[in-house]
C-alpha cells in the first residue's frame, strides 16, 4: 500500500469517527459520506498516491468533469462535492492542511422539475366534482375553493381560523411560515361557500376556531387535505400528478398570465424573496425576466 496509502486509511478512519460521533451522522449519511471519499481516492489515487496535502482545486474539477462525463446527474455531482468539502473541513480543522481545496468550487446548478399546472377549467372541475349535500361536501368545496383562490401552503389551509376571516373588508389573515403575517384577498366564490359551510359546521369543543374541521369537529390534518384532492382530481378525471402544492403553483402561474407583476405575487405567496417566486414561474417571455431583474437589482 505504501506508506501513502496507509496515511490516506488513518485518515479516512478518523473522519469516519469525526462523523458518526462528533457529527452525529445517520447510518446511512455515513456510508454515504465515505463511499463518496473512497471513490474519489481511488480517483485520485489511481496511478500514484496523492497526498490530502497535495489536492488542489484542479484535481477535484477535474474529478467533477470526470463524474459529468459518467452519467451522473447534477444531483449526484452536488452531493458528491457536499461529502468532499465535508472531508476537507474536517483536515483543516484538523490543522492537516491550511486552505480547503473546495472553498471556491461552486456546486453544479441542479434543474428544478416543475410541478403540473392546472388550468382554471380543470380547477373547476375538480371542485365541482365534490357533491354538496353534505357536511363534508360543503366543507370540502368550501377548502378546496380557498386553497386555489388565495394560493394557500397546505400548512396555511389547515390553520385558517374563523378569526382570521374578514370578508367586510374582502380579504383573509394567513398567518405563514416564521408565523408572519399576510393579507390575502377572498374571492367572492370562496367567501360564499365559506359562509355556507359555517351555517353546518360543528366543532367538537364550542371554542375551537380553526376554520376547517374533520367529522369529529376536530383540526384536519394535512395528508387529509392531500387525500380530499386526490379523489376529487380522480373523481374530475384529470390525469396530472396533483397536490395541495399543485393549486398553489396554478394560482400564481395564473395570476402572472393574467398580468399581475412578480411582486404581487411575491406578496400573495408570502415569499420573502423574489427569487422564490421565480421558481414557481414558468413563463419563458422577456417581461418577466426583465420585471425579475427590475425587483433584483432594486
Amino acid at each position: 500500500m505504501g506508506e501513502n496509502g496507509v496515511k490516506w486509511e488513518k485518515t479516512s478512519r478518523k473522519y469516519k469517527t469525526y462523523i458518526k460521533v462528533e457529527k452525529n451522522l445517520s447510518k446511512n449519511s455515513v456510508e454515504s459520506y465515505m463511499g463518496d471519499l473512497r471513490l474519489f481516492v481511488d480517483y485520485i489515487c489511481k496511478d500514484v498516491v496523492v497526498e490530502p496535502q497535495h489536492i488542489d482545486a484542479h484535481l477535484i474539477e477535474n474529478y467533477l468533469a470526470s463524474l459529468y462525463d459518467r452519467g451522473f446527474e447534477s444531483s449526484s455531482q452536488a452531493r458528491v462535492l457536499s461529502s468532499l468539502k465535508s472531508f476537507f473541513d474536517f483536515l483543516l480543522m484538523s490543522d492537516i492542511i491550511s486552505v480547503s481545496p473546495t472553498e471556491f468550487i461552486e456546486a453544479p446548478k441542479i434543474a428544478r422539475k416543475l410541478p403540473d399546472v392546472l388550468s382554471t377549467r380543470e380547477i373547476d372541475m375538480i371542485i365541482e366534482s365534490i357533491a354538496t349535500q353534505t357536511v363534508k361536501g360543503k366543507r370540502d368545496s368550501a377548502m378546496l375553493e380557498v386553497l386555489y383562490s388565495c394560493g394557500l401552503r397546505v400548512t396555511e389551509l389547515v390553520s385558517l381560523r374563523i378569526g382570521d376571516l374578514f370578508f367586510g373588508e374582502g380579504f383573509v389573515r394567513v398567518i405563514g411560515k416564521g408565523d408572519k403575517q399576510r393579507i390575502v384577498p377572498i374571492s367572492d366564490v370562496a367567501r360564499s361557500k365559506i359562509e355556507i359551510y359555517l351555517e353546518v359546521r360543528v366543532a367538537k369543543d364550542r371554542g375551537e376556531d380553526v376554520l376547517f374541521l374533520n367529522n369529529r369537529g376536530a383540526k384536519l390534518t394535512r395528508v387529509m387535505i392531500f387525500t380530499i384532492l386526490k379523489q376529487s382530481a380522480q373523481r374530475a378525471g384529470i390525469d396530472k400528478a396533483i397536490s395541495p402544492h399543485t393549486f398553489r403553483h396554478s394560482f400564481a402561474t395564473h395570476l402572472l398570465e393574467g398580468g399581475a407583476s412578480i411582486r404581487q405575487v411575491q406578496e400573495m405567496l408570502g415569499h420573502e424573496s423574489i427569487t422564490t417566486t421565480e421558481i414557481y414561474t414558468h413563463l419563458d417571455n422577456s417581461r418577466l425576466r426583465e420585471t425579475v431583474d427590475k425587483y433584483l437589482n432594486i
